[in-house]
């Protein structure tokens, strides 16, 4: 109802709709509303629903990850007690038990529903790997992954719920990079191509569902993106380097799958939002090519006794510094094109990061420790203030295009 009164009263104020109108729709909304099953639903109690809302959540989501770990360790804790059939009647009953009970409670308590549901989909992975370790079947892990994110799509189709879509939407690009993990091992530049395919599909979910709805999978996949984005810049600078003279790199049929999970499939997703959704993903791959060159390589040899050992070393150049500083530009410019203030607030802090970085690799050490944290202690207060005055601006200019955009409404 509070989403449903600021629209209403956003069409009352452009003259779209009379007071009689709105009073006759917010008549019906609430005939339309269920009770929730926060709250008591008799004529003597009235409770602040908006206030319990986000309490209710936090007991779900709580409620769901202690009884998937107490689940878990119960079972490990008597696992070698049991044999082949009680393991296996174990696992089918752990998946069946939590599905049984969401689709039992589901008209009653939709949120505890879904929460069931989603703790069974969570324990299908476990339960897919334990049933291979019981029957000893030939290992080829990633297929495991690709069974379970089969599961969550199910549950999706069927559900229609945001948890059963954020686990398939996971689900799935972690498996083509088991499998891209699987066939590149122990070649040269694995860590590269799984950071690129790692960044393609974070800037991809940064982007893709900003003005989403389904506010719990945009919010859990943002966090997914922000993290994996730093997770795979440090894999992409690790560098072409190999441990022993009979690595080799990585063959070009596995190289060919590579970029199909790299680029083809994310750019495919992002056109259905257009030529602009394009852009992102076609800046990050730009980037991602880019950035793994970027390295200053050096050869050292150390000496033990009367053995020579000669070894390469890498670190990132000025341009390894540049590129994360201009692509965290790009997020925050690409943020106020969205009038997304959480991409503006990720590309400020990106800017921040790649700073510090710089400072960290290439002054601190040079200056001296006191120097060091004398300079560290200005950048911090300079720079923090500078930014956070630049944030604001952004910030503020965006709600003035929004009420700009509203009144020309």
């Amino acid at each position: 109802m509070a989403d449903i009164e600021s629209l209403l009263n956003r069409w009352q104020t452009a003259g779209a709709l009379d007071a009689e109108a709105a009073a006759r729709i917010r008549a019906f909304e609430q005939k339309q509303e269920k009770p929730s099953g926060l709250r008591d639903p008799g004529p003597q109690r009235q409770v602040d629903v908006a206030g319990v809302r986000w309490q209710g959540i936090v007991a779900l989501i709580l409620g769901a990850i202690l009884l998937a770990c107490g689940v878990a360790l119960f079972v490990s804790a008597h696992w070698d007690e049991l044999g082949p059939a009680a393991r296996y009647a174990i696992v089918i009953a752990m998946v069946a038990v939590f599905h049984l009970a969401a689709g039992f409670v589901r008209k009653g308590f939709q949120g505890l529903s879904t929460a069931l549901h989603a703790v069974g989909t969570i324990s299908t992975g476990a339960a897919i790997a334990l049933v291979g370790q019981i029957f000893n079947i030939q290992e080829h892990w990633p297929a495991a992954i690709l069974l379970w994110a089969l599961a969550a799509l199910a549950g999706w189709i069927l559900l229609h719920d945001e948890a059963q879509q954020t686990l398939t939407l996971l689900l799935f690009p972690a498996w083509m990079f088991s499998e891209l993990a699987f066939y590149m091992e122990n070649h040269i530049g694995q860590e590269i191509y799984i950071g690129r395919a790692l960044f393609m599909w974070a800037i991809l979910y940064l982007t893709f569902f900003v003005g989403s709805q389904r506010k719990i999978v945009q919010g859990i996949l943002f966090a997914a993106g922000a993290i994996s984005s730093v997770t795979s810049i440090v894999l992409m600078l690790s560098g072409w380097v190999s441990w022993n003279a009979q690595q080799t790199f990585v063959p070009f049929s596995t190289r060919v799958w590579a970029w199909v999970v790299i680029a083809a499939l994310p750019l495919v997703i992002a056109a259905f939002h257009g030529h602009r959704g394009l852009i992102p993903p076609v800046v990050a791959a730009v980037f991602s090519i880019a950035l793994p060159w970027c390295n200053h390589t050096w050869t050292e040899t150390n000496t033990f006794g009367d053995n020579h050992y000669t070894f390469a070393r890498h670190e990132p150049n000025l341009a390894a510094h540049a590129l994360v500083a201009v692509f965290a530009v790009f997020i925050c410019w690409w943020g106020v094109r969205l009038a997304s203030k959480a991409l503006v607030n990720l590309g400020i802090v990106g800017f921040a990061v790649a700073v510090g970085w710089f400072y960290f690799s290439n002054i601190f050490d040079e200056v001296g420790r006191s120097l060091g944290l004398i300079g560290l202690g200005i950048l911090f207060l300079a720079g923090g203030w500078a930014l956070e005055k630049m944030r604001r601006r952004i910030l503020a200019g965006m709600a003035s295009t929004d009420r700009t955009t509203q009144e020309a409404r």
